[in-house]
């Protein structure tokens, strides 16, 4: 268990994630809306259930507590299937232990709300986290359940039932965007509103989008779509000699897309940047960036570019990509797994330095419609609301 020294006054206000420090988009907002409501004068406790598969390191001045619940992972059990799996004496051994780990890690859950002052909050951040959260006395507290993906992507998960299931009683369902809200709303949930994703910041100046650098920045994994991008970018490095796309970030695909990358005869016009702590200067330093994933929600990685005044090429997967891309005006889109005309949006920006400008710029004016104190205050608004 690691703990924090947290701030005096304001409400209390509790995260609840898998994790505390995983790699991702989520711990990722996280830690930058923890950060502001603490700056708020808000008492800040940040609770993961388990430690993190892939970590990063916290800091050592963080201004709101942290605590991980178990020490390792919990085993995970199957369900019983049939009768044989009912009568699997082993099976119904470890079930019935992790049940009784998760009561006990509940209880900890339970200790932490009720010395939690008048108004306090509990964000649940992830599903998964919900069932810990599920076990534990909230009587005292107000219970915003999230989902940091789109509708359909969560749909064709397993997790779509989860949200059902354990969301549908909590204060307030928070999706990333109304059109996804209005969907989850369709499924008989009567608690649904949404919220956005703020800036994870705004640099003084943009990038100039001079140099010959095209930018991704993402998990080597398949839901990213690195490798429909490696396919666009075939279609587009011939015509633009000199131009460099530049892959920040590590996965479990990256042997795979390497080797795709070779077959393709990109080796000279691809670079393998690795993971980056510095992802304002990796935007600072391009011209164009590009999102080719195959899922998302309210992608950070298109408020950083945007707001970096750099001009981007996505697909149009998800309510959150349509919600901070107006195509044409501050970007362009391409429909879903398109990549022939994914490189053609891609080629026409390499092409026009004017367009990369124009867009650039409106992409810088248009996103501060997300700045920090915005969304904190819609915060603040929702969180008054359901105290009443």
């Amino acid at each position: 268990m690691t703990e924090q020294t947290a701030r005096d006054g304001g409400r209390d206000i509790f995260f609840v994630s898998n994790a505390v420090n995983e790699l991702g988009g989520v711990a990722t907002w996280s830690h930058q809306m923890a950060g502001l409501f603490a700056a708020n004068g808000n008492r800040v406790h940040m609770v993961g259930i388990t430690p993190p598969s892939h970590p990063f390191e916290l800091g050592d001045d963080l201004p709101y507590l942290t605590t991980t619940l178990y020490d390792v992972h919990p085993p995970s059990v199957p369900g019983p299937r049939g009768l044989r799996g009912k009568l699997n004496l082993a099976e119904h051994r470890r079930r019935t232990a992790r049940a009784a780990g998760m009561q006990a890690q509940a209880a900890k859950l339970t200790r932490m709300f009720q010395q939690a002052g008048p108004g306090a909050v509990v964000i649940v951040t992830q599903v998964w986290a919900m069932e810990w959260v599920a076990l534990a006395d909230t009587s005292n507290v107000t219970v915003i359940g999230m989902t940091h993906e789109s509708f359909e992507t969560c749909r064709r998960s397993s997790r779509f039932g989860r949200v059902k299931r354990f969301y549908k009683d909590v204060d307030r369902l928070l999706a990333l965007t109304r059109e996804d809200a209005d969907l989850w709303a369709q499924q008989r949930l009567d608690n649904v509103d949404f919220m956005p994703n703020p800036l994870p910041f705004f640099p003084e100046t943009p990038s100039e989008r001079t140099t010959k650098h095209v930018v991704s920045i993402g998990r080597l994994h398949e839901e990213k779509g690195t490798d429909l991008l490696l396919d666009a970018w075939a279609e587009v490095a011939p015509r633009h000699p000199g131009w460099t796309l530049r892959i920040y970030g590590t996965g479990s695909d990256e042997e795979a897309l390497r080797r795709q990358c070779g077959e393709l005869g990109l080796d000279g016009s691809v670079e393998w940047m690795g993971r980056t702590d510095d992802p304002a200067g990796a935007l600072k330093d391009g011209a164009v960036f590009t999102l080719a994933s195959r899922g998302e929600g309210f992608p950070l990685s298109l408020l950083e570019a945007m707001a970096t005044g750099v001009p981007c090429v996505a697909f149009d997967v998800a309510p959150g990509i349509r919600e901070i891309i107006r195509d044409g005006e501050d970007g362009l889109l391409a429909p879903p797994g398109n990549t022939l005309l994914f490189a053609r949006r891609l080629d026409s920006l390499l092409a026009d330095q004017d367009l990369r400008d124009r867009l650039g710029n409106a992409a810088r004016k248009n996103i501060q419609r997300y700045r920090t104190d915005e969304i904190v205050r819609r915060w603040e608004d929702l969180f008054a609301f359901l105290e009443r």
